[in-house]
């Protein structure tokens, strides 16, 4: 099984999909796969704190056991592949389940924001917070910080998270890689208030893809829309003061979309009201006048855009990530607990960079119970190679 050792740094270069093949074939086993995940952590993980526990001994059990459900020809979609699981859920969550099943290998739990850290955007650890692998001085964002921080490192290819406001896109978005929200509903989750659903951060948009296949039963690029789809783009929403780096560079990957005649541009206004009072409300259990009158009429203002356009694309954070000391008065979610309310599905895909560094995302938005548009038009992005970090 495989022609040497893999080492942390080949094997950080690897895909989900590409695992899973290569296992498959046995051109590398599971156990070698999670020795080259373990180790990597070992490297990074002392300085990036995205872990809040390592399970080397339980990594290559299941490995082993995966190995062994290769050799007798069960074709495990995810066979080998090593995957992070979100402290707040662990390998309870029916997602981390269903992963494993299809041949995962967990390798730890990572760190979401801790008691006394604002809600937003943070990750701790017993070591102190979790930092953003491009810029450890900044945020990686949350609240599935360690899940995204593992992933832009190169530590797992795969991760868990769950999104009530943005905890798996905003983390993806600046960390570099690909985060995605279901339509609301399409996983069991205990939020009441029907605001959480688990989803993926990914390396690529087909092992996300992969994983939604796996998790939801479905493939989201199996089938590629048969004309064009069509597209507008906002900024800010009608409400979010976005930053001009931020918004530059999510245009800039959004026009390159637009170039590329996978989608179709329209110039449609967009112009929603800020969702907070609806959020808040729903979170509480007890909306109030106020909260009920938002989410109304956000949901009749979708209801005509999305009569008009198949895909929103709007930068993922109004802003670039923040300092270890909090966010101060920027709202991180303000671009994308509107959907959490809304309930529509939605991808974050790398956009760029700033100047001094930071990944930049940019958000795909479609109509709920179709995102298979959605990722269509992620991967024409990520093709595109305006979001390469």
């Amino acid at each position: 099984m495989g022609t040497g050792p893999l080492d942390s740094l080949s094997y950080s270069e690897l895909t989900a999909r590409r695992i899973a093949d290569a296992v498959l074939r046995r051109e590398l086993s599971a156990v070698e796969v999670a020795g080259a995940a373990l180790g990597r952590m070992d490297d990074l993980d002392p300085w990036l704190c995205a872990f809040t526990e390592v399970w080397p001994a339980r990594a290559r059990t299941v490995a082993l056991e995966v190995d062994r459900a290769v050799r007798r020809g069960e074709a495990l979609p995810l066979a080998g592949v090593p995957l992070g699981l979100k402290a707040s859920e662990g390998a309870g969550s029916l997602q981390a389940q269903r992963l494993i099943a299809a041949g995962c290998v967990p390798v730890g739990t990572t760190s979401v924001a801790g008691k006394g850290t604002d809600w937003q955007t943070w990750g701790w650890t017993d070591r102190g917070p979790t930092v953003n692998p491009w810029r450890p001085d900044l945020s990686p964002g949350g609240s599935s910080a360690g899940s995204a921080a593992a992933v832009g490192a190169g530590c797992v290819p795969l991760a868990t998270g769950s999104d009530g406001a943005g905890s798996v896109r905003i983390p993806a978005a600046w960390c570099g890689i690909v985060g995605a929200k279901p339509t609301n509903g399409a996983l069991p989750a205990r939020d009441r208030a029907g605001l959480n659903v688990g989803g993926p951060l990914a390396r690529t948009v087909e092992d996300a893809a992969a994983y939604w296949q796996v998790v939801i039963g479905e493939d989201p690029l199996r089938v590629r829309p048969a004309e064009p789809p069509r597209a507008a783009w906002s900024a800010t929403l009608g409400y979010a003061a976005t930053q001009d780096e931020v918004r530059g560079t999510a245009w800039r990957a959004a026009r390159a979309l637009f170039a590329s005649g996978c989608v179709e541009e329209r110039e449609t206004e967009v112009a929603l009201l800020d969702p907070e009072p609806a959020w808040r409300g729903l979170r509480s259990g007890h909306p109030d006048a106020e909260a009920v009158r938002v989410r109304e009429e956000n949901e009749r203002r979708l209801e005509r855009l999305f009569g008009d356009v198949d895909v929103l694309l709007t930068p993922t954070t109004p802003n670039r990530p923040h300092g270890h000391r909090g966010p101060g008065g920027a709202m991180s979610v303000a671009m994308a607990w509107v959907f959490n309310v809304s309930g529509h599905p939605a991808v974050t895909v790398p956009a760029g960079r700033t100047e001094d560094g930071c990944p930049v995302g940019l958000q795909l938005v479609g109509r709920r119970g179709e995102e298979a548009t959605v990722f269509s038009a992620a991967l024409a992005v990520e093709r595109s190679g305006r979001g390469t970090t």
